[in-house]
């Protein structure tokens, strides 16, 4: 017989993303993120590859990678309207983890079911800061998506890419509920 978990199931119900641009410090001391950090790695990855990796962003590394954002958006020709919004997902975080996906050679692990495990773990780490009480971001946008960024502002190899950002810390207000997705249209009952 299972035995179930009701608190875990109630928090997984109830569960909601704080928007990032609400979150302020103070942010997890180091070992209160190790925790955090912990339970996100408890993720599936059947092939015991670790396709991931974390990379700790503290307000210095934040404020850099805001001006690199500036600046990459600049030379791209975008809005500054558009530069904005994306640098102060940097600037005005108090933490954040970027989880890096780190595809690795595999004969029976296909790549795509590797970058699966780097999302899981996205998620994991969102859902854990949030059960550990602070308010937490899942964000990308498009400086994640572009080599210079992810090359001179992360050190990411060629190889890798950024699964998401989270970003930590203090919230300021409660969230209000959104939508969530009509199960019925979503789920199709296969019998035979």
């Amino acid at each position: 017989m299972p035995q179930p978990n009701p608190a875990a199931l109630d928090f997984l119900l109830s569960r909601r993303s704080r928007p990032a641009k609400t979150l302020t410090a103070p942010a997890p001391e180091r070992a209160e993120l190790e925790v955090i950090l912990t339970a996100a790695a408890r993720t599936p990855d059947h092939g015991k590859l670790e396709p991931w990796r974390f990379i700790v962003l503290e307000t210095p590394a934040l404020k850099r990678l805001g001006a690199l954002v500036a600046e990459i958006g600049a030379v791209r020709g975008y809005e500054q309207a558009v530069i904005d919004k994306a640098r102060s997902a940097y600037d005005d975080s108090a933490l954040a983890v970027v989880v890096v996906s780190s595809p690795v050679e595999s004969e029976k692990v296909p790549q795509v079911e590797q970058i699966y495990s780097a999302g899981a773990v996205c998620l994991s780490l969102l859902n854990a800061a949030l059960a550990s009480g602070w308010g937490a971001n899942w964000l990308s946008g498009w400086a994640s998506h572009t080599r210079s960024f992810c090359e001179e502002g992360l050190g990411l190899s060629e190889s890798e890419s950024i699964a998401g950002i989270i970003h930590i810390g203090t919230e300021t207000c409660a969230p209000p509920e959104r939508p969530r997705p009509d199960l019925a249209a979503k789920t199709e009952w296969v019998a035979k």
